[in-house]
């Protein structure tokens, strides 16, 4: 039973800073018992898509170089899986939201570059990155097999489902998704369209635990950068879509939950969804809309 540690916490405007406080909260997670280290999206500077700003593009760095290769150097100290997210360089006008697995050994795994890229007020995204080319990725660590997707890939089922079918066991997304205060205390039914926003990533991510089996993790980042307030909550969900741990709304946290990779083995065997699938009807899903 790998034990995961989710790295909730705030940005600095300074990277130098927020890749300190992360190697710290890395070796804290560490002395907890924690098997494999998750940070959030773009962990190393503040969430800059809120605005376009060409300047922004000089906090993009090369992947892999320096920062995976410090991963490198820490997760071979401390005998523990690295799973981060950053800004990629991949040449001058070519730029990726990208994620990258070290194992305990110290091994660099690979990376995968975000596929879905959205574009809403204060998440200006498709100005940075170029959508991903890696295709969907398990990577195989030593305390566990690893699905890696990001942020907006959340809502994207076809996504979960190809990763899953790659053999991941727990599918991770490193995140940054938060409120606009315009938007936060609008009446939407019973609730505020606030809740009703946490309530859908949230929902729709359980539903990846189930249809595929497999353990979900989302590490969102916390505090109000520009007009948007982070809504943490990072949390793990099992196979049948329970919440089993779930980080504070506000505050810094490490969120700890141990694996149980024998539950999940029992639990596939009993509710054999990839057996029952009906590859020969699923032609249409390639198309873009079906009229």
């Amino acid at each position: 039973m790998p034990r995961i540690a989710l790295l909730q916490l705030t940005a600095d405007p300074a990277p130098a800073v927020n890749i300190q406080k992360t190697e710290e909260a890395i070796h804290k997670a560490a002395a907890e018992g924690a098997q494999i280290i998750c940070t959030q999206e773009l962990f190393t500077t503040e969430y800059f898509c809120i605005t376009q700003d060409t300047d922004n593009f000089d906090l993009a760095a090369t992947i892999p170089g320096e920062l995976t290769e410090s991963h490198q150097a820490l997760a071979k100290e401390l005998g523990v899986v690295i799973v981060a997210s950053g800004f990629e360089k991949r040449a001058t006008g070519l730029y990726h939201n990208t994620a990258w697995v070290v194992d305990s050994d110290g091994t660099y795994l690979g990376s995968y570059r975000k596929s879905h890229i959205p574009q809403d007020p204060g998440f200006e995204e498709k100005f940075y990155f170029t959508p991903g080319d890696t295709g969907y990725k398990c990577f195989h660590t030593a305390f566990g097999k690893i699905g890696v997707l990001i942020c907006w890939d959340q809502w994207y089922p076809e996504a979960a489902r190809i990763t899953a079918l790659k053999g991941a066991e727990i599918l991770i997304y490193p995140t940054a998704i938060g409120w606009l205060p315009e938007e936060k205390n609008l009446p939407s039914g019973n609730t505020t369209l606030g809740e009703a926003q946490h309530n859908a990533w949230q929902s729709v991510m359980c539903g990846h635990a189930v249809a595929n089996g497999c353990y979900v993790c989302a590490i969102n980042r916390v505090g109000t950068e520009g007009e948007t307030e982070f809504w943490g909550q990072s949390f793990v969900s099992n196979h049948y879509g329970q919440v089993v741990d779930i980080a504070p709304v506000h505050d810094e946290t490490i969120l700890y939950h141990d694996i149980d990779l024998k539950a999940l083995e029992d639990h596939r065997r009993i509710w054999p969804f990839f057996r029952d699938r009906r590859i020969d009807t699923y032609a249409p899903i390639t198309e873009r809309f079906l009229d």
